[in-house]
């Protein structure tokens, strides 16, 4: 589904070389990029998500180019900073219907499923900037995988997290591991346990 061809990216000040030639196809399902701190992963989304350029590759998306078509190419993915305040203003239930115009495919009919076995219930009315920084990923990640984007981009998807959420993140993970035509790339230190791996990226220790 993703091909990423040649991707190189630094750092500028300092100058330090992250990726050189970084090549790799992932098909669906889900994928691991690891790695330990300061390996790139956080920027390998982002790069992935074309949020940041790269120096030099391309990237494509079910043969759609970012650099020849990046809004086709953004459209069908789903990419959020984890620290973003661009959202703060808005309750869960307003940012949901913000990703519902977005994405043709979003299932609003999955969206109280999602509240609860995130426990969002309790947060649905207030605004972003009021809830935790776990709070914010879970509304985050219930909005990923009601989407309906062919490609979700989570970074760090468990940090934050209680156990039941946990549980269930992974148990959403694991269906999108069996569902023809739609992938997962996350990004972590090591591999979610009870989801099926189609791949992973190792950026190294």
């Amino acid at each position: 589904m993703l091909i990423i061809k040649n991707l190189s990216f630094h750092y500028p000040n300092p100058k330090v070389e992250l990726f050189a030639n970084l090549s790799a196809a992932l098909p669906p399902g889900v994928t691991l990029v690891q790695g330990g701190d300061g390996r790139g992963k956080s920027t390998l989304l982002r790069l992935m998500a074309g949020a940041l350029a790269s120096d030099a590759g391309q990237l494509q998306l079910n043969g759609v180019s970012l650099k020849e078509q990046p809004e086709a190419y953004r459209r069908q993915l789903f990419w959020v900073e984890p620290r973003s305040t661009d959202f703060d203003q808005l309750t869960p239930l307003q940012y949901f219907e913000t990703v519902g115009r977005r994405y043709p495919g979003f299932d609003a009919d999955s969206i109280d499923s999602l509240v609860e076995g995130l426990g969002l219930e309790p947060h649905k009315g207030k605004q972003l900037f009021m809830l935790s920084t776990g709070s914010k990923r879970k509304v985050w990640l219930a909005a990923a995988f009601a989407s309906g984007a062919a490609l979700l981009l989570l970074d760090e998807p468990f940090a934050a997290l209680d156990a039941p959420s946990i549980a269930f993140v992974k148990e959403q993970l694991q269906a999108i591991s069996t569902q023809a035509g739609r992938a997962a790339v996350v990004a972590d230190y090591a591999a979610p346990s009870g989801v099926t791996l189609a791949g992973v990226v190792d950026l190294g220790d």
